[in-house]
């Protein structure tokens, strides 16, 4: 971590999967992050939002607990896939009265904070 910038500021500059990875020193398969890099993030960011209340203030703290949310989160798509993990509301399937299933995912859904 450069000691220059806090880490909200060096979190600011990560754009992709393997920017996370990578800053966080998370040992990765290309294959496997190439194949789910939006659902990594998302469950990081699902298990941080989770953890937030419990953050310590310290920056060294917070530094560890994001590496390992982030391991945890990129180990959910290697000993699972996509389908299974059901990130997005999109893989949530709802069965219909009439028989067969709807994907469809309301506006509050989708933009909920």
């Amino acid at each position: 971590m450069n000691e220059t910038r806090t880490l909200a500021e060096a979190l600011e500059e990560l754009a992709s999967a393997e920017d996370f990875l990578d800053f966080f020193a998370v040992p990765y398969d290309t294959d496997v992050v190439q194949v789910n890099r939006l659902h990594i993030l998302q469950r990081f960011h699902d298990y941080l939002a989770r953890q937030a209340p419990e953050l310590p203030q310290e920056e060294a703290a917070q530094h560890a607990i994001y590496r390992l949310w982030l391991a945890r989160a990129y180990q959910d798509f290697v000993a699972s896939d996509a389908l299974t993990e059901k990130v997005f509301a999109v893989f949530h399937h709802v069965q219909k009265p009439g028989g067969g299933s709807t994907s469809f995912v309301p506006l509050d859904k989708v933009f909920h904070k």
